[in-house]
């Protein structure tokens, strides 16, 4: 935890130091809402650069692993302190990710109905990321060129896709103004000074040893070492992804077509997909599994004394763990894009042809999450293979 809450202070610099450059005036202590109206186009704003892109991204990770690993291994740390701490990382790295989150879903819907139709007629995703930074403002991102296979694009898919261009890039605009507001508030300088003073020291519940008998007077969550025995949480954080894993249906993961699936994402009812649920919950449990095997490789590191931070120690990697996480990873992103086609779909007063060629999205992203699935099956099923 020390080295995440190290790489967590090492981003909120960048952050700031990019920011204070003016270019894009995200600083963490800047105006709330940073100038940007909840209603603006994202076309008109100024892109942010690189180094902001990629610090508030680390920000979120070190974040969501710190969260991760308070939650595995709270048991071994100051009761009141944990429970404080792991909402208020929850509301910073979910906030943060919003912003990308939606453009990440506009640009696999534009891609999709792209691949659907052959034609780019409609609205180019707008740039991310490093990519961002080189795109003038107010310049579209080239289009795609046209497949030479298929006719022209309908006009039920043009519309469609610049509906999505509409709800998507408003969603991400207000999600931008939502994290600039964030980073400029007291709620997240609190949680950065209780991230500073975790760099320095973990507030330990008890000194003793469970598994090995009591510590020495001595002892203390020093640097380099490793007071507690991390094991037996890390395995009751494999029990409880393994148990999630065995209630999946995963005999009948891959099925080409899911009509119940279909159904329920073009029905009235906007709740989310209850098929999708377990999903994403064995997701976030193996997130907290690979987290506790980065604990424990760093613990092994202090016992044995290495020299450096535990955050520098070469974990072994499992393949199979890789390969489930990006499949589940692909899972909840097609899930969110068929969910989002869906909610395009209701819009009212709609053409039929656009909504049909809603519907096709929907249906194909729905297929796309079948594929997930089955892709996850397939490695789970398999051994494990470490690699040093």
């Amino acid at each position: 935890m020390r080295a995440q809450a190290t790489e967590f202070l090492r981003a909120l610099r960048r952050h700031r130091e990019s920011g204070a450059s003016g270019a894009s005036g995200a600083s963490g202590a800047g105006a709330p809402g940073g100038g940007t109206g909840a209603g603006a186009s994202a076309a008109g704003r100024a892109a942010p650069p690189a180094d902001d892109v990629d610090a508030v991204r680390a920000l979120r990770r070190a974040a969501r692993r710190i969260s991760g690993t308070l939650h595995t291994f709270q048991p071994l740390l100051d009761a009141s302190w944990a429970e404080e701490m792991r909402p208020e990382l929850a509301w910073l790295s979910g906030t943060l990710a919003l912003e990308h989150a939606y453009a990440s879903r506009l640009e696999r819907l534009l891609q999709a109905l792209h691949r659907l139709s052959g034609s780019a007629a409609f609205p180019a995703p707008r740039p991310m990321g490093r990519a961002a930074a080189t795109v003038p403002a107010g310049v579209s991102a080239p289009a795609r060129p046209a497949s030479p296979d298929r006719g022209s694009l309908t006009v039920g898919a043009a519309k469609a896709g610049a509906l999505l261009d509409r709800q998507l890039t408003l969603a991400r605009t207000r999600a931008h103004s939502t994290a600039l507001q964030a980073l400029g508030s007291s709620r997240f300088h609190a949680v950065a000074d209780k991230v500073a003073l975790l760099a320095s020291e973990v507030p330990l519940r008890v000194t003793g040893r469970p598994g090995r008998g009591p510590a020495p007077a001595t002892s203390g969550p020093g640097p380099g070492t490793a007071p507690f025995d991390l094991r037996p949480l890390a395995a009751a954080a494999e029990e409880r992804l393994t148990d999630a894993v065995t209630a999946l249906p995963l005999v009948a993961a891959g099925s080409p077509y899911n009509a119940q699936a279909l159904v329920h994402g073009l029905s009235p009812d906007p709740a989310p997909h209850p098929q999708d649920a377990p999903w994403h919950q064995v997701r976030l449990l193996l997130r907290l599994h690979r987290y506790a095997l980065e604990a424990l490789a760093g613990a092994d590191a202090g016992d044995t004394g290495d020299a450096g931070d535990a955050g520098d120690t070469e974990v072994a990697v499992d393949v199979r763990l890789l390969a489930a996480g990006e499949a589940l990873d692909r899972h909840r992103d097609a899930s969110e894009a068929a969910a989002a086609a869906a909610q395009a779909a209701r819009t009212p007063r709609i053409a039929p042809a656009t909504a049909y060629a809603l519907g096709v999205l929907h249906a194909d992203q729905r297929h796309e999450v079948e594929a997930a699935r089955y892709a996850f099956q397939h490695s789970w099923r398999k051994e494990p293979i470490r690699l040093p």
